[in-house]
């Protein structure tokens, strides 16, 4: 009878949970989340296609003979150096997390207001570097060509899966950190606790725009600077940048790994114990 009961308490909580999150106030809560929260993978995405294309531009004479339209130029030489320093931060930010626990770049910050606003500075920052690229690379057709955003070279499954693991973990931290406390403010007025279906719609997400281009993009970024060096062309900074930022993202993802493999035995080892003292216990008592 009690067990019926606490069944029946059960279901009324999960029908309570799931009519809270129907309301159009929560829809439209996660469905903001879940599309500012892709702003860092797309930030990549671009960022190879760039790179790719300040190659070919750079490889082939007739290319450069092209008439680009202004947005694209400005598109293809400021605006690469800007993304690239505000995803070095939020992915620098990531890796002192995993290594010790905890992330001061905007915790430290002396009130909440200081918090708010350093985070809505850093989202318009990243929205306008994101879209002006994007509406320049569609300018330009670069889009559809996929010969000038790809190089052909595919690495490992292994190397993708452990860069993908990074970059989910990269982009979680990038929510939390700022997508999430201007969501939270400007949608409720302060913070709200995460939810596993906020985890759930930012991994549904990724993984889209992951199996849609990104997998087959995204290795660009290092695959045109060992290009270069082969060719013995001119490797830029924005270049070097790039090879830093892939690696840097699958030093997330071994981490995480790392840390997985590190719980998993510490979960394994706190249930053998008991075991072993119990049979220690019932030695002692045959002796």
């Amino acid at each position: 009878m009690m067990m019926m009961i606490g069944g029946c308490k059960e279901m009324g909580n999960w029908k309570k949970k799931c009519r809270e999150l129907l309301r159009p106030r929560e829809v439209l809560y996660l469905l903001t989340i879940t599309i500012l929260s892709l702003l860092l993978p797309l930030s990549f995405l671009l960022l190879a296609t760039l790179s790719g294309a300040q190659y070919y531009l750079q490889a082939l004479t007739y290319y450069s003979s092209q008439p680009f339209p202004y947005l694209f130029h400005l598109a293809l030489n400021i605006n690469p150096c800007i993304l690239y320093f505000l995803v070095s931060i939020v992915s620098v930010g990531t890796l002192i997390q995993g290594l010790m626990g905890k992330i001061t770049l905007l915790s430290e910050l002396p009130s909440k207001s200081s918090r708010i606003s350093t985070a809505w500075i850093l989202l318009c920052a990243f929205q306008v570097c994101v879209g002006l690229g994007i509406e320049g690379s569609i300018a330009a057709g670069l889009y559809d060509d996929d010969d000038v955003s790809s190089f052909g070279a595919e690495r490992s499954l292994l190397s993708r899966m452990i860069f993908l693991l990074g970059l989910h973990e990269t982009t979680h931290v990038w929510c939390r950190m700022v997508v999430r406390p201007v969501v939270d403010d400007t949608v409720f007025g302060g913070a709200r606790r995460e939810r596993w279906v906020e985890r759930v719609g930012q991994a549904a997400g990724l993984g889209t725009l992951w199996w849609w281009r990104l997998r087959e993009e995204v290795e660009t970024l290092v695959v045109v600077a060992q290009v270069k060096s082969e060719q013995l062309m001119d490797v830029g900074l924005g270049d070097f940048v790039g090879w830093w930022l892939y690696y840097l993202i699958v030093t997330i993802g071994m981490v995480r790994i790392v840390k997985g493999l590190m719980w998993i035995f510490m979960i394994s080892l706190c249930r053998t114990r008991p075991t072993i003292e119990v049979e220690s216990s019932q030695n002692d008592d045959k002796v």
